[in-house]
């Protein structure tokens, strides 16, 4: 009791004062308060008594966890495990045990039936066979417009208009060709620039 009172009165310029005060007070049973409902003053004694000495254990334990973590990091330093191996081996035991787990068993055989009805039914089937046809149905229309295309650009190119069309192009080649053929005769030329003499630049 003094040396909860000490901690309390810690800030204040009389700390201790009181709980000296408070020594040679008696602490008796209706100081406390009066026992819980349907409980005798016996029965909270040993209550408390047991509440007293598990909160020891619990210190105790707490102590004993503390330095077995201590002790568990002392070995994996010198074995070189990081963090991260520890935090990937504890989510892999994770996952093995979600599913080994009742629940998770459970589930995937729950699912498993519904896929099982699912696949069975006739709503499925029905649907399956209709998105089967259509897809025969559009690949066969993408087959017939290929073929369309094919064949118009066939008459296309047989047609007196493409033809005169090919023609004009064949013609305008045969020209741009043929100046640039005669654009590289006159490059040869001794004078460089074919039969025209050499301009005289002479000042006036």
């Amino acid at each position: 009791m003094e040396s909860a009172n000490q901690d309390i009165n810690l800030n204040s310029p009389n700390k201790g004062l009181l709980a000296d005060a408070m020594t040679d007070v008696p602490v008796d049973n209706a100081a406390r308060g009066a026992a819980p409902q349907g409980l005798t003053l016996a029965e909270e004694e040993e209550l408390r008594a047991e509440l007293a000495k598990v909160e020891e254990e619990i210190g105790t334990l707490r102590q004993v966890l503390a330095a077995k973590e201590r002790h568990c990091g002392e070995l994996k330093r010198k074995l070189g495990l990081t963090p991260l191996d520890g935090l990937k081996q504890n989510l892999s035991k994770s996952w093995h045990d979600v599913q080994v787990s009742n629940a998770y068993v459970k589930t995937s055989e729950k699912l498993g039936e519904w896929n099982d009805k699912v696949t069975q039914s006739d709503f499925y089937k029905k649907t399956q066979e209709t998105l089967s046809q259509a897809g025969q149905k559009t690949s066969a229309a993408l087959s017939n417009v290929g073929s369309v295309i094919s064949r118009k650009l066939g008459d296309m190119r047989n047609s007196a208009t493409f033809k005169s069309f090919e023609d004009r192009v064949g013609t305008i080649k045969s020209r741009v060709v043929g100046s640039r053929e005669n654009s590289t005769d006159g490059l040869h030329s001794p004078s460089g620039a074919g039969d025209k003499p050499p301009q005289d630049n002479a000042p006036f």
